[in-house]
């Protein structure tokens, strides 16, 4: 299932170039891909590995359904935007498909059908409203009356999308990355983006250590956008899914993509291991970001569902857990950042990041080359959240409530008890300071406010990493930011003589 994407040197020096892409995920590379492929030279920079972001632990649907519904997309944004993403959406799918057999990218790519499942704690008029949603908006869909492994017992409705896909994401990955380098792109790997700028009719990208970039246009498509300090955050959240991989007889399941009617809901899909076996890849039980710390106790749960469905799955080979940005307004933000001309980014990937990613490289290729996409209005990251403002409020809430922490905290027992892997927030005097032993059973002290905004940090013990509940930053035990919005690690804190710990 591991795949190595590509080797890339770290930036060493200042370059130029006619486009820079900042991340190397499935937006990024498609975008890098694109853009080469209509002749553009091209640069990527990104934090980490290529390819080692948030695409990496994606499930890999590729999907026309929406997973929020075309009902509700039609009820916030009208049916015109709504029939444009879906246009968008299938061409992105049909894309991925030329480009990986131009390329001989053998990235397991399979034309399947995706069936939405009715759970018995959803009335049928769920489905029945979204069966005639579609057709009004022209998109094809059936009613099906037929169980699935993953209908409850008396249960038989689902609805039918035919040719939606799935793929090897990071096998796709390693491809684009192959065919970018054919073509003379230049992909870095461990180059931290610190700022963004223009300068004498040029963009200028600055890493941290001091090298640049200059460039005609910047995207920035790392999965929660670092050049920008609000514009965006107030209008997506983050939530972490969890998924697990577990073998099954070959031809057990139908190969396909399946996705339940609950709230949060599971989704599953097949991909293919041996002449013998496939191996399910099955997620769900996503919550906020940052408020809530049992990932095994969620994977535990996801397994238990999965065995009760399919009696024949064998021995589960991963788990694992992703970070995904929910746009307030079900689609995500793909175009020109808000006030720029030449700088562009990539967003609210939803749980349908890959699709998504896959959007980006044609709508930003359009937007660079030609000034226009017919796609614009439906992702443009400046737009108004005009509808759906109970939602906006609710996932606003988050910020208050985490600034509010400062207040609320309790004495507990003093950090000298964390046991390796373990995080907590602790107390001296007014300041608040994210406390854990990394699994080596180095202690790590550092500010507690995260550096994007200033909200206070979970400790995510699955993962060993702190996490922003606000806005989806992430840092790792040291406090080296791993995940956007934030670039600068965490604050370090002396520890003082009477460090107690605080809930």
């Amino acid at each position: 299932m591991d795949v190595s994407v590509a080797d890339a040197p770290e930036l060493s020096g200042t370059v130029g170039t006619d486009v820079v892409v900042v991340g190397s995920g499935i937006a990024g590379l498609s975008v890098a891909y694109e853009l080469a492929s209509h002749g553009r030279s091209v640069v990527v920079l990104d934090r980490g590995g290529i390819g080692s972001g948030m695409t990496a632990r994606t499930t890999a649907h590729l999907a026309t359904a929406l997973d929020d519904g075309y009902d509700e997309l039609v009820r916030v944004r009208g049916p015109d935007r709504a029939r444009h993403y879906y246009q968008s959406v299938a061409a992105a799918i049909d894309r991925a498909e030329v480009i990986q057999l131009a390329e001989h990218i053998d990235c397991d790519f399979q034309r399947v059908d995706g069936y939405w499942v009715l759970s018995p704690e959803t009335p049928a008029s769920e489905l029945d409203e979204e069966l005639v949603c579609c057709r009004k908006l022209g998109i094809p869909v059936e009613n099906r009356i037929e169980p699935t492994p993953f209908h409850a017992e008396g249960q038989v409705r689902s609805l039918r999308f035919a040719r939606q896909a799935r793929l090897h994401p990071t096998k796709y990955l390693a491809g684009l990355a192959s065919a970018l380098e054919r073509r003379g792109a230049r992909l870095y790997a461990d180059t931290c983006v610190e700022s963004i700028r223009q300068q004498h009719g040029d963009m200028v990208v600055t890493t941290a250590l001091g090298h640049e970039v200059h460039a005609a246009d910047v995207v920035v498509a790392t999965n929660s956008p670092v050049n920008l300090q609000v514009a965006i955050h107030t209008k997506q959240a983050p939530y972490r899914t969890y998924a697990l991989a577990a073998k099954i007889a070959a031809g057990a399941l139908e190969d396909a993509l399946y996705w339940d009617t609950l709230d949060p809901y599971h989704y599953v899909r097949l991909q293919p291991f041996s002449a013998d076996e496939d191996i399910v890849i099955i997620g769900g039980e996503d919550h906020k970001s940052g408020e809530a710390n049992d990932g095994a106790q969620r994977l535990d749960a996801l397994e238990r569902w999965a065995r009760d469905r399919l009696t024949g799955l064998r021995e589960v080979t991963h788990r694992w857990s992703g970070q995904v940005l929910e746009p307030v307004d079900f689609t995500g933000f793909i175009g020109r950042s808000p006030g720029e001309e030449h700088l562009f980014i990539v967003s609210g990937d939803s749980g349908q990041g890959i699709t998504n990613g896959l959007v980006a490289g044609l709508l930003v290729t359009d937007l660079i080359t030609t000034g226009a996409s017919p796609w614009e209005e439906v992702y443009a990251p400046s737009r108004k959240i005009q509808k759906n403002i109970g939602e906006f409020i609710s996932e606003n809430i988050t910020p208050l409530k985490n600034f509010a922490e400062y207040l609320a905290a309790s004495e507990m027992a003093s950090v000298e008890r964390l046991r390796p892997g373990e995080g907590r927030l602790v107390r001296s005097g007014l300041k608040k300071i994210a406390a854990c032993r990394d699994r080596n059973g180095r202690l790590h002290l550092h500010s507690a406010s995260c550096t994007h905004l200033g909200c206070v940090v979970h400790w995510n013990a699955l993962e060993q990493c702190w996490d922003c509940p606000c806005h989806g930053s992430q840092f790792a035990p040291d406090g080296t930011a791993l995940n956007g919005p934030a670039v600068s690690p965490l604050a370090s804190a002396e520890k003082p003589v009477n460090l107690e710990a605080a809930e």
